[in-house]
């Protein structure tokens, strides 16, 4: 029997539409869900999750379609659906109620609440049954019911320590004075964690945790510490060849089972292709092995061509499942390899591995030993590569998610410049002005940057902190001033809607009142903490700007670092590396061939710690600088210095602290 659409059905979430026909009588997050629940005196029930989450699905077949679940459910909550994804601001409060509560997380995230919002019992996947000592559906909501008719005094005394951990969590044990010793402390702390059989950090589940390399790339540039690079070029590797990553169409699953990256959980988030690029770009840049250009130009490949909205803006993920299966595009039986290869099947069994997915009757995850340079690999198995994919592209597709998320748009368009920086391809500078031009005109309304394209108008820090960071990158892939004044505009918005005069930024702003709380967050996730980045774009643009009070802004945000959990804030100490310096603002100005020759020797180096300036319109600062000679000319500035100029490219480098790999001087 076809069933009548509840109210999710309006939603513009594709997550919320997926359960717009369960018989449970969801609600939005919305005030409507919180009136009832208290004229009806009933807990809520919150489920947050997100639309390419396998554990996600498998917990709506097995629970949210079912008659018998969905009227208990009905009869003893109010029950509200959230997108983690469009509702990040909500999903980070209740997430880190369950981490306190249960000491981890993840999604499906399960949470029973007061009608205050005061959360009680939280959990992540939750089967219809019990069984092997987890807790069913089935038996947990009368519990919970019984509960709260007889003994409510002991949900609101544990929802009431819950939300005190919540708020001591953040004013607790705090670095006074961040300086080069911090540096070292998180980097003892994260080599502790370091995998040094497979690369990649901590036990399985095994995530890419791009932020962290780019920490070690930038201590290593700093200390000269060998192993700090070895980490990188070992995970790097070793998740390029795992099943972590698609061999066949290219692009980085969420994360592995397993600690050698070899079976997948399979979503593809544009997260993960935006770090993960970066990176390898990095990596490149200094070590100058070309595998490590290969990758990042594969992954931006993906991207082009998978998570482009036909607006030019860039969509969230692809699911996990295909026909119901998690894996089911991915993975590979022999008979299936049999009829796609025919008597090549061989040849192609000795170039790819076979991984074995655990319970998938004999399907299979491709993964490579390469033993030699990937170039040469690649090339030798070409034809095998696109034998398999054009068999892969006639199974039923994964869903793509469509939302145009704000950050997640702003670290892809940072990646896309820096592509285009790094490897000289002009496609990917068009990308990233595409997108863009695209958020900053459709996204940007009213003073206010919104998060999701067609979601609610809510806005959080990292909107802000990560688009700012992609314009910046855009304008020194391309030097087109209206980017560098954009990010200008953003940045003082920031300030005025996120900024706390102790230091640091709030997650969300001062107006925004269906929370039960204001975090700041200063941990990173799977991605950097917008405090973090915040502070990042504040260093930049005063070196751009030459405006040094945005240092002075950003200099409050290292207050907030907290000793107890350095490892998960390698982003804001990522920031404190280019606050403690040295560092370079870099204007290269004259002839317009010959600066791109001194911007392309540039671009070949590692020199983490600069900015830079080029164009017909550079910041104020360096509108006094000239040519010499008529020639191409670089100033490298330091400590509100300027060097003599440089006329040619061996002069100019020479001025910078280039560690380990040199480009070529006559590129």
């Amino acid at each position: 029997m076809e069933r009548k659409p509840n109210r999710l059905a309006g939603e513009s979430s594709p997550y919320l539409r997926q359960h717009a026909c369960n018989p449970v009588d969801w609600y939005p997050w919305s005030p409507e869900a919180f009136e009832r629940a208290r004229a009806e005196d009933r807990p809520i029930f919150l489920s947050i999750g997100y639309s390419t989450c396998h554990w996600c699905h498998v917990m709506a077949r097995e629970s949210f379609e079912d008659e018998e679940i969905a009227e208990m459910l009905n009869r003893a909550f109010v029950c509200v659906k959230v997108d983690r994804e469009e509702r990040p601001d909500i999903d980070a409060i209740y997430m880190e109620a369950c981490q306190i509560m249960t000491g981890r997380g993840g999604w499906p995230l399960t949470i029973i609440m007061s009608p205050d919002g005061i959360p009680f019992f939280a959990a992540t996947y939750i089967p219809k049954d019990g069984r092997l000592g987890m807790m069913g559906l089935r038996e947990l909501i009368p519990l919970v019911e019984e509960l709260w008719k007889n003994r409510r005094s002991e949900l609101t005394a544990l929802g009431s320590r819950v939300l005190n951990a919540m708020m001591e969590s953040h004013v607790q044990s705090h670095v006074q004075n961040a300086d080069e010793s911090t540096l070292s402390r998180a980097y003892l702390e994260i080599s502790g964690i370091f995998d040094w059989a497979s690369g990649g950090f901590g036990r399985a589940p095994k995530f890419p945790l791009a932020q962290n390399l780019l920490f070690l790339l930038r201590y290593w540039h700093r200390t000269g510490e060998m192993k700090a690079l070895e980490m990188v070029e070992l995970t790097l590797r070793e998740m390029r060849c795992g099943g972590i990553y698609d061999q066949l169409a290219y692009g980085f699953h969420r994360y592995s089972t397993d600690s050698s990256w070899g079976v997948p959980h399979f979503e593809k988030m544009l997260y993960d292709q935006a770090l993960m690029s970066l990176a390898y770009l990095e990596a490149f840049q200094a070590t100058g092995k070309r595998d490590h250009a290969i990758v990042a130009d594969e992954i931006l490949g993906f991207v082009a061509g998978e998570l482009i909205s036909p607006e030019g803006a860039f969509c969230s993920a692809l699911d996990a499942e295909s026909d119901g299966i998690e894996g089911g595009y991915y993975l590979w039986t022999m008979d299936q390899l049999q009829d796609a290869l025919g008597d090549d099947l061989n040849k192609a069994l000795d170039a790819y591995v076979l991984e074995p997915a655990g319970g998938s009757n004999g399907r299979n995850v491709l993964r490579i030993s390469l033993k030699g340079e990937l170039g040469d690999f690649k090339r030798s198995i070409e034809p095998l590569r696109r034998r398999l994919l054009e068999a892969r592209s006639l199974r039923a597709r994964p869903f793509r998610d469509e939302k145009v998320l704000a950050d997640w748009n702003g670290l892809m368009i940072a990646a896309f410049s820096r592509g285009a920086q790094v490897l000289g391809d002009e496609r990917w500078l068009r990308i990233a002005s595409v997108a863009a031009d695209f958020v900053i005109s459709s996204m940007h309304r009213g003073g206010v940057l919104v998060h999701s394209h067609n979601g609610s108008r809510v806005s959080i820090l990292d909107d802000y902190a990560f688009l700012i960071f992609g314009l910046i990158e855009l304008y020194q892939a391309g030097f087109e001033r209206r980017y560098l004044d954009r990010a200008e505009v953003l940045c003082e918005e920031m300030i005025s809607h996120f900024l706390d005069p102790a230091g640091g930024f709030y997650y969300t702003m001062e107006d925004q009142g269906d929370h039960i709380l204001r975090r700041k967050e200063v941990r990173d996730g799977a991605i950097p903490s917008g405090n973090a980045m915040a502070t990042m774009d504040l260093l930049l643009l005063g070196k751009l700007l030459g405006r040094p009070d945005l240092e002075e802004i950003a200099s409050g945000s290292f207050r907030n670092i907290r000793m107890d959990s350095l490892p998960a804030q390698v982003g804001l100490l990522i920031a404190l590396d280019l606050a403690l310096g040295p560092s370079y603002e870099i204007a290269i100005l004259g002839d317009a061939d010959g600066t791109k020759t001194m911007l392309r020797a540039l671009w070949s180096v590692y020199v983490p710690r600069k900015v830079v300036v080029a164009g017909d319109r550079p910041p104020e600062w360096a509108s006094a600088l000239r040519p010499a000679d008529g020639k191409a000319t670089a100033y490298v500035c330091s400590g509100y210095t300027c060097s003599l100029p440089a006329t040619d490219i061996g002069s100019m480098i020479e001025l910078l602290d280039v560690r380990g790999f040199r480009g070529s001087e006559s590129a």
